[in-house]
Parts: structure tokens; sequence; C-alpha cells
């Protein structure tokens, strides 16, 4: 017999200047990768708790938007790269980050980079990224979880949602 849940507060974000235009490609393992591209990004949070503060607010809206937008100003107009991906061989030399895959080479400026700590930068992995830079970032531990979508392109969106941090 199951208990029935306490009652919660879920609020979304999903303004329409949440968003970064990005170039990436995908890795499939060690032997595929998508070409490198660009994708308009649009970013969605979700907060769940069950406890409002003393104005009846869940979080603190000035500052949870300040913060969402100034991070997708850090990824917009930059080529993500992940940076812990087994496949790909990175070197930096003169200003200029080179990437490499099978017999794929670039070389750019590294101040069009921007590495990304995962194996990958799928909408997946950018979500979680997202989440967690936000849960660093911000004072969510009164909060039960919190939720990130990312979309990509119109009708494919990943969202990643965990528990809040405790502190």
């Amino acid at each position: 017999m199951s208990t029935p849940q306490e009652p919660a507060y879920s609020l979304t974000l999903a303004k329409e200047d949440f968003k970064f235009s990005s170039g990436h490609f995908t890795l499939f393992g060690e032997s595929h990768a998508e070409l490198l591209h660009g994708h308009n990004y649009q970013v969605g949070v979700e907060f769940v708790g069950r406890r409002l503060d003393e104005e009846g607010l869940l979080i603190n809206f000035i500052e949870t938007k300040k913060m969402i937008r100034r991070l997708c100003e850090e990824l917009d107009t930059q080529l993500l790269i992940p940076d812990r991906s087994p496949h790909l061989h990175l070197q930096e030399q003169d200003g200029h980050l080179e990437i490499r895959f099978q017999d794929r080479r670039y070389v750019v400026p590294s101040a069009d980079v921007l590495l990304i700590p995962e194996v990958n930068t799928s909408i997946e992995l950018l979500a979680r990224y997202i989440w967690g830079r936000l849960t660093e970032e911000l004072d969510l531990s009164h909060l039960d979880s919190i939720g990130v979508s990312v979309s990509e392109t119109a009708g494919q969106l990943c969202w990643y949602r965990a528990p809040a941090p405790k502190s």
C-alpha cells in the first residue's frame, strides 16, 4: 500500500532568452562522429520543492534568471569540446587548440573553444553540465529536485533531473 505524496510546487523557467548558439560534434564511440555543425540551443529549468520562503516564493527569481542567462552567455558562440573523451586528442599551443579524432584534425583559436568536463557534447550531457553549474553556484538546498532541459532542434530535447544537493 503506497502513501500519498506530500504536496509540492513545481516551477519551470524557460524564457525565450535562455538560449545559446554553439558548434559541436557528437561522438559515437571510437570510430564515428558527426560532422562539425552548430545548433541554436534552448534551456529550461524546473525547480521542485515543498516549502516556500517567507515571501511565498520557491526560488529567488532575480538571481536564478541572472545565473541561467550567464551560463547561456558562457556557452554562446563557442565550439563545445568534451575534455574527458578517450576518443579525442587535444593539444593547446600558441593560442590554438588542436583537436584530433581519427583522421580529422581541427585547429581553432583557443578563445573560440569551451572545454566541457564531459565525455561528449550530447544534449544529455549538456543538460547535466548546466544542472551542475546551477547547483554549484546557487543555494538550492531547500528544494527537492532540479531539472534542466536542453533542446537542440524543434522536437529534440533532453531533461536531466536529480535531487537538489543538500548543503
